[in-house]
This record gives C-alpha cells, structure tokens and sequence, in this order.
C-alpha cells in the first residue's frame, strides 16, 4: 500500500464518526446488518453503503448474512484507536508539555503520562496551587524535597503545618525568590533559618519550573510566562521517581545555603 493509499484509507475511516462506530461494533463480534444499525443508530442504508466501502478495503468480509472484520481490518481499527487515545493524551498533557519544553526541563517524554494532571483552568485557576498545598501537608512526617521558583503565603504556612507535623524538608528557590522571601516573609524566612528539619539553598540560575518529592510519590510543575503554577504532574512511575532526584541532586550542587546569602544581603 502507498503512502497515498494510507491516507486516502485513514481520511475515509476519520471523516464520518458512524464508520467508526461501524468497524468498533464489528470488532468487537461479527453481525447481521440490522444488528449493525441497531448497535450504531444509524439508517440501514447509511450501514449498508459503510459496509460496501470497507469490503472494498477488506476490512470486513460477509460470512453468511453477518460481516465480520478481517485481520485487516482489525488492525486499521486498533491503530485508529490508538491514534485517538495519542490525541486525547495530547489535549490533555499537551500544554504542561509545552510549558515545560519552553524552559528546556528535558522531562523524560514517556514520564509526562505517567500520573495524575492537575490543571489551572478558567474555572478554577488556583487548581495547581491548591494540590501542591495539599501536597505540602499531606508530607506531614515525611522527608519532603522541593524545588520552586516563586514564593507564596499558601505555600508557607503549608510548609510550617508539615515542619510541626515532623517532617524534614529540603528546598531550592533562586535568588528573586530568596530577596522575596526576607523582605516580604520575614517570620517564614527566620523559621527556614533556624528550624533544624528545614534547609534552603538558593540557586544562582532562575529557576523555571517546580519539582517535590516525598515517600513515594513524584511531583513536577510548569509555570507559565509569568510565573504562575499551571500543572502539576503527581506520579509514583519509578522513571520520573529517579528524574525528579537526579533533576534536585543538580540543583543543589549548584546552589549556595541560604544562611550565606542571608549573611551576605
């Protein structure tokens, strides 16, 4: 078969939804023509020109008075499938995708699907920082890893809650989020300072997109242009497990404590 001959056979299958009602309900067990319109609600003609075009392709065969798919004709359907299941995975994770690709994150392509998609929306666009908070305190007693490039109360008090909670925290911020932090959240800075559970680094490269890590679970998250948390992926996929320690091991070998910035301010 020709290129030309694959498209002309995937526009023909694409370009009317019955037909993919039609060659879904033959695949799943050979039927009677009436069976067919019953099971697609469409008209028996419609039916009847449909199974026409796919005996042309030998996609189906008629055995009898029922049609059944070819081996053909299977796999047509199950590519179809699959290509469609690629595009809802794409409308779904596309633009956490993008917005991670634009900061050069290098996140594994097979780890992006690999857990739960929390997205920002006009509906609700504080999503994203409503999960990660929940997330801060749900890590109440645990070892808890994080990177973030931006500074919010929310975020503070979640972390307070966790500390009093037992848990030990490392954190990585940049240097903006540093100068935010003692000139705007002077009680939470004093409290990463002095607290033994929690140590801050400060990176002296921005940093562009969020990463948390407790127990088992993985978290990461994009920001858009103006830095405002739009997605976080939540995943316990042991690919993105290992990318998220590998990506934090690197930014605090990069980073300086930030008690000597504080001192040096």
């Amino acid at each position: 078969m020709t290129s030309d001959q694959g498209h002309d056979g995937a526009q023909y299958l694409a370009g009317s939804p019955v037909r993919v009602a039609i060659l879904r309900a033959l695949r799943q067990e050979p039927r009677r023509p009436a069976d067919v319109t019953a099971a697609v609600d469409a008209t028996r003609t419609t039916v009847q020109r449909i199974l026409a075009g796919f005996r042309e392709r030998d996609w189906v065969v008629k055995r009898g008075a029922a049609y059944c798919v070819t081996s053909t004709g299977q796999r047509v359907h199950d590519a179809y499938e699959s290509l469609l299941d690629e595009v809802e995975r794409a409308d779904r994770y596309g633009k956490f995708a993008a917005d991670l690709e634009r900061v050069g994150a290098d996140l594994p392509p097979e780890a992006i699907t690999s857990g739960e998609l929390t997205v920002a929306a006009d509906r609700n666009p504080l999503a994203a920082v409503d999960r990660l908070t929940e997330l801060l305190r749900e890590g109440c007693g645990a070892e808890m890893r994080a990177v973030s490039p931006v500074v919010i109360q929310q975020f503070n008090e979640a972390a307070a809650e966790a500390l009093d909670g037992g848990a030990n925290i490392e954190l990585v911020i940049d240097r903006d989020v540093a100068e935010t932090s003692i000139e705007e959240f002077g009680p939470a800075t004093d409290r990463a300072l002095d607290d033994e559970n929690a140590t801050v680094y400060v990176s002296s490269e921005p940093i562009t997109y969020g990463l948390f890590r407790y127990d088992g679970v993985a978290c990461v998250t994009a920001y858009d242009r103006r830095n405002n948390p739009r997605c976080v992926l939540e995943s316990t996929d042991s690919l993105l497990l290992e990318w998220v320690d590998d990506r934090f091991e690197s930014f605090v070998a990069d980073a300086t404590p930030l008690s000597a910035v504080v001192k040096d301010a």
